[in-house]
């Protein structure tokens, strides 16, 4: 049973915007940090922006950060990533994740969504 479940994904022109959020249903984020990670094809899954436990605790990959935010809502239990200004290399399936530590690599993963579909559109 899947306990992170990523919505929001689909198509969008360059310079929209789109919001992707996920939903904890087990309590994993109330342990662990979350975050978002993106895979095209042909290209290894790569960190995009992860959250503490307060929303001044986060942190971007370089060709994300000042565009997309990473947030959380509701009761700790869902962490959204809004994405503005877009653009054709974004293209990806975006997974949500639970990292044991700070760090940007998959490695430091304990439990994955099943990813959504992002696609960006000139």
């Amino acid at each position: 049973q899947l306990q992170l479940v990523e919505s929001g994904g689909g198509l969008v022109r360059a310079g929209a915007s789109l919001r992707l959020s996920c939903v904890d249903s087990g309590g994993i984020f109330k342990r662990y940090i979350a975050g978002w990670f993106r895979q095209a094809p042909g290209k290894e899954r790569e960190f995009v922006a992860a959250i503490g436990w307060t929303t001044t605790s986060a942190v971007y990959s370089d060709s994300v950060q000042g565009r997309f935010t990473i947030s959380r809502t509701g009761s700790m239990n869902t962490v959204d990533l809004q994405m503005n200004s877009p653009k054709p290399e974004d293209t990806a399936v975006y997974y949500c994740a639970a990292l044991s530590r700070w760090g940007q690599s998959t490695r430091d993963v304990v439990d994955w969504g099943q990813g959504t579909q992002v696609t960006v559109a000139f």
